[in-house]
């Protein structure tokens, strides 16, 4: 009896695992599945793109479906918001990745007018001025998140981070010589479907959902000194908490 385009995803997902099909290899084609299961060539798609949309598995044009060579990245977010990382002029990046190549691009910073959701999350009126950094994170040449912060501008004008390169430890060292700490963080997530834009400048398959990070950076006092909006693509990322009872 033919099998679903699930169960093949599922047979195949565990030769990966298993090490069967290592990273690089190429999968069976359409044909080969369609023979080999008995299913029409509609299923056999399916079952390729259950793998593409869930991060192990690539298409390469004119070639075929690849195992995924590029290894999760492991985001442990109690780990890389501690003090101790960013305190100690490590970028919050090493707790995720460690030695591995990490770029940014596409990076903005500048002014703009705090509007809606923004405003309300950084306690300020609406129309006061923040200042936005715009920047795509790039680990080993692939695209894994976008992120938008935005600060209050009379806080941080005339700093370093206005400039590209805010120095050693990044924006929180800076806060926290300005006084201004982050000592607490909320996290909101949600996963969702991109838009075509967002899809185009993180480049994912067709079908790959994100995940939405909204995080605000709190004082000692509560008073929030950045709103950051992260888009991450789902299929490279493991998301690892840690609480305590």
């Amino acid at each position: 009896m033919a099998e679903t385009a699930r169960e093949i995803a599922d047979e195949l997902r565990e030769r990966i695992r298993s090490g069967e099909l290592r990273p690089g290899a190429r999968l069976p084609g359409e044909p080969a599945l369609v023979k080999q299961y008995g299913v029409a060539k509609e299923t056999a798609r399916r079952a390729l793109t259950l793998l593409v949309t869930e991060g192990l598995a690539v298409r390469r044009k004119g070639s075929g479906t690849y195992v995924r060579e590029f290894q999760p990245i492991r985001r442990v977010a109690n780990k890389r918001l501690a003090q101790e990382a960013w305190g100690s002029a490590r970028s919050i990046w090493s707790a995720d990745i460690g030695a591995r190549p990490m770029t940014v691009a596409d990076l903005r910073v500048y002014e703009t007018e705090a509007t809606g959701e923004v405003a309300r999350a950084l306690g300020l009126e609406e129309g006061v001025s923040v200042v936005v950094r715009d920047r795509l994170y790039v680990v080993e040449g692939e695209p894994v998140q976008s992120a938008v912060s935005y600060l209050p501008a009379a806080l941080v004008r005339g700093t370093a981070i206005t400039q590209e390169d805010t120095g050693a430890g990044g924006v929180y060292a800076r806060l926290a010589e300005l006084g201004a700490k982050p000592v607490r963080f909320v996290e909101e997530l949600r996963a969702r479907m991109p838009s075509p834009d967002e899809s185009d400048r993180l480049r994912l398959a067709e079908g790959t959902p994100v995940v939405e990070i909204y995080r605000t950076a709190l004082t000692e006092d509560g008073t929030a000194v950045e709103v950051n909006r992260m888009l991450l693509d789902a299929g490279v990322y493991v998301m690892e908490y840690h609480i305590t009872g």
